[in-house]
């Protein structure tokens, strides 16, 4: 499966920081329950090694990604795991290699035309957009439809995206999904707030369906 083909039949992707890795089991069935089986745990955290690992072992049906790829070490850690996808908040050609190498998909981060480019040139056209709203939201995603949508370039804007714009984001032909820590916040997860993240899953995927 690609990048985009996982993007496409998946409109909302959690992006999720974990702090401790004994909530990540609960937390992959809450989204579950709620209709939501994507998950991208960043790396922003100690814990998110083990939790990627907790979740690609008791929740099978939980396709699991890692987040914040940034440097050589995630890389490895990531790729180790055995994670369905990666995804960077900016554009790294050596680590999109090792993905590329080990046939996982990812999708890198980028902001500007130049960036959207540089993926171009090494072969990737699922892009994270990022930060979506500091850099312009759907005006911006809107004008660079222009020059790239016919190149099959697409979109994961992430950053700012909420259930009050999620909507104008995915209405836009270029968005093939969105991402967002809305669903499941730090707060949340740490409250063990597992049935309200249930609710929220399946509220965003039915705001979702509304998209045009």
């Amino acid at each position: 499966m690609t990048m985009l083909e996982i993007a496409r039949s998946r409109p909302v992707v959690p992006v999720i920081e974990i702090n401790n890795a004994g909530d990540a089991v609960p937390l992959a069935r809450a989204l579950i329950a709620g209709g939501i089986d994507v998950i991208e745990v960043t790396f922003r955290t100690e814990a998110a090694a083990a939790a990627i690992a907790a979740i690609r072992k008791e929740v099978p049906d939980m396709l699991v990604g890692a987040g914040t790829v940034v440097t050589k070490d995630q890389v490895t850690r990531a790729l180790d795991l055995g994670v369905a996808f990666g995804v960077a908040p900016g554009l790294n050609p050596d680590t999109i290699e090792a993905f590329t190498k080990a046939k996982v998909p990812f999708m890198p981060g980028i902001a500007t035309a130049s960036e959207i480019e540089g993926a171009l040139a090494i072969g990737c056209r699922m892009l994270k957009f990022f930060p979506a709203e500091a850099s312009g939201g759907v005006a911006m995603l809107k004008a660079l439809s222009g020059p790239y949508a016919s190149l099959g370039v697409r979109f994961c804007p992430t950053g700012g995206v909420n259930p009050g714009n999620m909507l104008e984001y995915l209405s836009l032909p270029i968005v093939a999904t969105i991402g967002g820590s809305w669903v499941a916040t730090k707060q949340h997860i740490a409250d063990g707030d597992w049935d309200g993240i249930t609710a929220r899953a399946a509220e965003a995927l039915a705001q979702a369906a509304k998209a045009v």
